[in-house]
This record gives C-alpha cells, structure tokens and sequence, in this order.
C-alpha cells in the first residue's frame, strides 16, 4: 500500500449552544433556528458541492456545524469561522446567540430534539438523555481503507486523552463550578458505549465487536457508538470525538492538526510494521478522567507510560510523536502557534472561570463567550 502523497483531508463538527441574548440561559429554539436557516438558504443542503451544513443535535438547545473535507487547515478555519456566523445569523432571529463551551454555565433543563430517533433514545435512557447537554468538536481524518483505518483506531487510542486536555471547555454545569476541566467528559462517559476502544486487531475483529454490541439489544443502532474514535459511518473517514468544542478557533484548528498528525504517524507504524500498544480500557480511562479533571492545569497521565507527568511535558511528547507527520502536512508552524497562544491564555476552562473570577457574574460571562464565538461584523477582537 501506498503512502499517501497529499496532506490527508479534515473535515470538523461543532456543537454549538443556543442562549438567550438577554440573560445567558439556554435556549430550546433548535428547530426555529434550523427553520430560519433554511429559509435564509444556509443550511448547506442548497449547494450541490460539499460545502458543510447547520443541522439539528441531541437537544433543542444546540445546533451542529460541519465543514467540507478540505487539505488545507487555513480553510478549514474559514469554513468554521463561516458555519458559526450563519449559525449566528439564524439565532439571531429568535432572540438567541450561539456559544462554543462543551455545556452551559448557566442551570439548564435540556429538551430532547423532536425527530423518532431523538425520541426512542429518550425513552430508552431516561435522565441520561433528559440530562445530556453537551457540545463536542468531532474531527474526521480521511483514510485510505477500512484495513487502515482499524490500523490507526488501534494505535491512536493511548494519545487522544491529550486532545481533551489540550481543548478543555466546559467547568460550570447547573450554575456551579464543577471542579473538572471538561465537565463534558463526565457527562459523556454516562452513555454506555462511551470512552476508549479496545484494540480490535482486524477489519473482522471490529466487525465482529459491534455485531456483538448491537446483538445486545441495548443500543438503538451503530450511530449510538460513542466511542472516542470511531470509524465513520457515512465517510471514509476516521472520526476522533473526544474534544469538548473550543471557544476559540485557533484551538479547534490545533485539535484538528494534531489528529491529522496521530491518524498520519499510526498508518505510517501500520505500514511499516510496528504493532498496536495494548493498553487496557482501564488504564485509558483513568488518563481521560484526569484530562478532563485539570485540562493543563496539572499533570497528564504519560501516553505510553500511563505514569502522571506534568501536561506541558505530554504535550510535547505528543508534538515530538507526531512531528514528521506535521511536516509532512505543512502543520509544524501552525501546531506551535496555537500551543504558545494555549500556553498565553489558557484553555477555554481557564478562560471561563478566570472572567467569572474577575466580574462574579455568570451570565455576563456567557455573552462574552457568546461575542467571542461568532463575533458580530465589525467587532472582531485581535
């Protein structure tokens, strides 16, 4: 098999919050949104050519971005810049604003989508669904083939805890400090097919594991795999779902080049014949927990390791594993940029709670947020 000579193409999801312009609160206006949107004719569904889309999730109080697979990140983060603001534009005609942070800040009673499937998942897991609102950055790396596409699922699994760190978001739920990073994690590791994967070996093996998953009965179909990578199903894609979604950006566009890196360097070990790590779901689990406990504001659990290291270490560690890959890609200078813009101002976690330290007030940090996300024309900050 061939190495690919083209940078691989990324496409990325966002979940977006939906907040009253007014007071911060979540708003369960999805479906008005959704239906101005399309009205407007930008949903993404009028153009004949890939080009993304707006589009309903999980709850009435969100809404999903998705961009166009693309080589180069610079219009990847044009292609987000653009959802946002058409995001923007439609909730601007409820009386609401869009917020990029992995939950609301504010307390919130989320309100289950209206569509059969969001329905029977209600039904079927109760106060996990009426409980569940959270917003994710999901990258899709394009890969060659299923075989390698099992290959890179296998051999990535140790690293992604360090995505999470990296784009930590969401420290308030229900009005309260959480005391986590990334409180998103938390409420995510509630579904039952959520977190790590194990190492499936084959093309057969995965097959395998997800027919005994479904013969369970348990799930409503193969979309409810949750776990922190998966294989796509509708795109030949690898799609790595463990980020909250970022309140700036630069930092989705750092997750995104890094997971481009990891998917590059594990098919380049797969090729060459270096076998997959196996370390247990257990161990994984724990380096996720602390990831999304303290972001990088303490120590990350070491990716190969699996021993506590400071995160500035692991970060590293990260960049180094990946380093050829970057290269390759033309990514090397725009990963150091937005780790030394992380290391200037911090996470989105950071940044939460340092403007609620400052001004006491929750809500006006919300529409800060809110601004910062999709800032109106004319008032974009530096």
């Amino acid at each position: 098999m061939s190495q690919i000579a083209r940078p691989r193409t990324v496409g990325v999801e966002e979940e977006l919050l939906l907040v009253d312009a007014s007071t911060g609160d979540a708003s369960s206006v999805a479906s008005e949104v959704l239906r101005v949107a399309k009205a407007r004719g930008i949903t993404g569904e009028e153009s004949a050519e890939p080009s993304g889309g707006l589009g309903p999730e999980l709850q009435e109080q969100q809404v999903e971005t998705d961009t166009a697979p693309e080589e180069d990140l610079g219009r990847i983060e044009a292609d987000l810049r653009l959802w946002r603001e058409r995001a923007r534009l439609a909730a601007a005609e409820t009386g609401s604003l869009v917020l990029a942070s992995g939950t609301s800040p504010l307390p919130v009673e989320p309100q289950p989508a209206q569509g059969s499937r969001y329905e029977q998942m209600a039904d079927r897991f109760g106060l996990t669904v009426a409980e569940q609102l959270s917003c994710g950055c999901h990258v899709h790396v394009a890969i060659e083939s299923e075989e390698e596409a099992i290959a890179v699922v296998d051999r990535i699994r140790s690293w992604l805890p360090v995505l999470l760190a990296l784009s930590a978001n969401s420290p308030f739920w229900q009005g309260q400090d959480s005391r986590y990073a990334s409180y998103r994690s938390q409420l995510i590791g509630r579904w039952p097919t959520s977190g790590p994967t194990a190492v499936y070996g084959s093309v057969e093996g995965h097959r395998r594991h997800l027919d005994q998953l479904l013969a369970t009965g348990v799930l409503l179909d193969e979309g409810m795999v949750y776990n922190d990578v998966r294989l796509a199903q509708q795109y030949p894609t690898v799609e790595i779902r463990i980020a909250d979604v970022c309140l700036d950006v630069h930092d989705t566009i750092l997750i995104a080049a890094l997971s481009r890196g990891l998917v590059e360097t594990a098919a380049r070990e797969w090729r060459a014949g270096t076998a997959s790590p196996d370390a247990p779901i257990s161990l994984l689990r724990l380096s996720s927990w602390q990831a999304g406990r303290f972001g990088l504001s303490g120590d990350l659990l070491d990716p190969v390791e699996h021993r506590p290291r400071p995160a500035s270490e692991v970060v590293s560690t990260l960049v180094d594993y990946v380093s050829e890959a970057l290269d390759a890609a033309g990514d090397t200078a725009r990963v150091e940029k937005g780790l030394a813009e992380l290391r200037d101002r911090g996470t989105g976690a950071d940044w939460q709670r340092a403007r609620v330290a400052e001004t006491g007030d929750l809500a006006a940090t919300v529409l800060e947020m809110a601004r910062l996300t999709a800032p109106e024309p004319g008032t974009e900050q530096g």
